[in-house]
Order: C-alpha cells, then sequence, then structure tokens
C-alpha cells in the first residue's frame, strides 16, 4: 500500500486517470503496448481488452497478464472489430500523437462509436517529437494535440506532468541531474493541472452518454 501511495504522489498522472475512468464494468484500451498505465487504477475493470497494431507488444502484455483479452488490428480498423457502444469507456492513452492528422481525428471518431459512456485520451499538449524504438516504427509522433482543439472536439481538458518546459522526449527531464529536476516537475503539477495551456501533457475525457440516446 505504501509503494502504490508512494508511486501516485511521484506520478500524479495516476490518481488523475483513475477518477476520470471511474469504474466502468468494460474497457478497451487501445494501443495498449506492453505495460499500460491501466494496470495502476485502484479497481480493475470486469472486462478490460487489450488492441495493438504490434503483436510482440500484445505477446508481452499478455504474458503479464494485464488484460482479458487481446486484439491484434490496425488501430484504424478497430470498428471492424467492435461494434458501437459495446465498451462503457474507450481509452487511447499515448496513442493519437502517432497518427497523422486525418487519421488521429478518424480514430477518435471511431472510438466514440464505440464507447457507450466514455472516452479517455492521452497526449503530449502540442507536438512532441519523438522517433521510432524498440523495433518499433509505430513509435514515431506524427501529430500534436492542443488544449483548445480538444475542447472545441467536446473534451475536458487536465493539465498534466507539470510545466511543458522542464520535460523533452519520452517525458524525460531536459536538465541535469534528472532525479532532481523530475521531482521539480512534480512539484509544478499543481499549478498546470486547471491551466492545461502550460502542461507537458493532457489528460482528456469525454462524456458521449448523451448521443447514444
Amino acid at each position: 500500500m505504501k509503494n502504490s501511495n508512494l508511486k501516485r504522489w511521484l506520478n500524479p498522472f495516476f490518481t488523475e486517470l483513475d477518477e476520470i475512468i471511474g469504474h466502468p464494468k468494460s474497457l478497451l484500451d487501445i494501443g495498449c503496448g506492453v505495460n499500460t498505465p491501466l494496470s495502476n487504477l485502484s479497481i480493475r475493470p470486469d472486462y478490460l481488452v487489450g488492441v495493438d497494431g504490434y503483436q510482440p507488444s500484445i505477446d508481452e502484455s499478455r504474458s503479464k497478464g494485464l488484460h482479458d483479452d487481446y486484439v491484434n488490428t490496425d488501430l484504424l480498423e478497430i470498428d471492424s472489430a467492435f461494434e458501437s457502444n459495446t465498451f462503457e469507456a474507450v481509452v487511447a492513452l499515448d496513442v493519437i500523437e502517432h497518427f497523422d492528422k486525418p487519421d488521429g481525428m478518424a480514430l477518435l471518431n471511431k472510438m466514440e462509436s464505440i464507447a457507450s459512456h466514455k472516452v479517455v485520451i492521452f497526449t503530449p499538449n502540442g507536438f512532441q517529437p519523438q522517433n521510432e524504438h524498440s523495433g518499433n516504427k509505430l513509435q514515431r509522433h506524427l501529430s500534436g494535440w492542443e488544449v483548445e482543439e480538444m475542447h472545441q472536439l467536446g473534451y475536458q481538458v487536465i493539465g498534466v506532468n507539470g510545466w511543458k518546459p522542464l520535460l523533452g522526449e519520452f517525458a524525460l527531464p531536459r536538465f541535469k541531474p534528472t532525479k532532481l529536476w523530475t521531482l521539480f516537475s512534480r512539484f509544478t503539477q499543481p499549478l498546470v493541472r486547471n491551466h492545461p495551456q502550460h502542461a507537458y501533457a493532457i489528460l482528456c475525457v469525454k462524456d458521449v452518454s448523451n448521443s447514444k440516446i
């Protein structure tokens, strides 16, 4: 328990994510990767499905038992794998920035169709360069998403990961010593939470239940 509380203090993103997602019975994790942040939820959804376009990531995640089921597919084809309103929540964490803008918009629309209650997005605040790594070309960043843009799409936005100028690629500190600047970045989190335009990353949530009536 102590380790869990310490982890949440060092990375308040987990606390914010937990509160935003709530306790859905079913959740679809788009672009789940190897280590989904959803493993830090205080209450695990009854049915948790991971989707990824890179089979080695699915294999490693499966070996850790992080989801109840997995689907390997092009993320832009998720509407072929899942029908409308089949999951209470649909989540994409560090995903939409890996698509160009038109494809990213298409993915958001498909997620909003599959979700019956809410869609949650986590992405850098604006364009943050990142090259492919770990043999996975899908890791390259192709687009940036702004706070006002997400507001216009109907999302509520929270700033996370502290003050934007302090962090660079992979959300690592721009300055050394790394541990000191990581700590300093954490202390700036309360300043950017409600002023997401100054945050390194943004956590966005949209209630889609009204559009399902």
